[in-house]
């Protein structure tokens, strides 16, 4: 990741608070408009910034496209460990996502909803780096489940006969389906059915 931690504001150079700068009030813009639709004067407006100082601290908007992902991303992934912390029972922690997607679709964590569901749809056939971000990404909320499960059935919290990577995919896929279905047809109840259900399968598993 090419953008500095905000607690680190302190350490860091002018130029990395530049990079910083640019990242943050760019992210929203990339995660909204993807990143065809993202133009560099969508990025000198939200910064102020001048098109030589953009390209005097990122080489490409490929650059900051990859950093902007990064940055919504990490911005979730906090949000989930921190609360998922605060959870005790293994159910709870795997309901934490619920909780904090519901809090995305607001735009409370991720202004332009989840970067890792707009990104796949963007960069599909379009940008093969940030596809690679996505899936990685994917890939990672995969494992963070498994190994949840893998505890919770450790614990005798989930039954044995459960298949950690299927509950993954299962969570990911109501999830992200669920934000997707009611976006486009602009019906937020739609979400609410399908993460009852989803709530329903989480407690379904001891």
């Amino acid at each position: 990741m090419v953008y500095i931690c905000i607690g680190n504001l302190k350490r860091m150079t002018k130029a990395e608070k530049t990079r910083n700068f640019i990242v943050e009030k760019t992210a929203p813009i990339f995660n909204m408009k993807g990143y065809a639709g993202t133009s560099l004067n969508d990025i000198t407006a939200a910064t102020g910034l001048t098109k030589g100082s953009i390209y005097g601290n990122f080489s490409n908007k490929d650059e900051v496209a990859l950093a902007a992902f990064d940055y919504n991303l990490h911005n979730i992934v906090s949000r989930v460990e921190k609360e998922i912390n605060r959870q005790k029972e293994v159910k709870g922690k795997l309901l934490v996502y619920v909780n904090v997607y519901q809090h995305l679709l607001s735009g409370v964590v991720a202004e332009g909803g989840c970067p890792i569901l707009n990104t796949a749809i963007d960069a599909d056939d379009t940008h093969p780096e940030l596809k690679a971000r996505a899936l990685k990404a994917v890939s990672g909320w995969k494992n963070r489940i498994m190994q949840l499960v893998e505890a919770g059935i450790a614990s005798k919290e989930i039954n044995t006969d459960h298949n950690p990577e299927q509950i993954a995919l299962t969570i990911i896929a109501m999830i992200e389906g669920g934000i997707m279905i009611s976006r486009l047809t602009a019906k937020p109840a739609y979400w609410n059915l399908i993460i009852d259900s989803l709530k329903k399968y989480v407690n379904s598993l001891g």
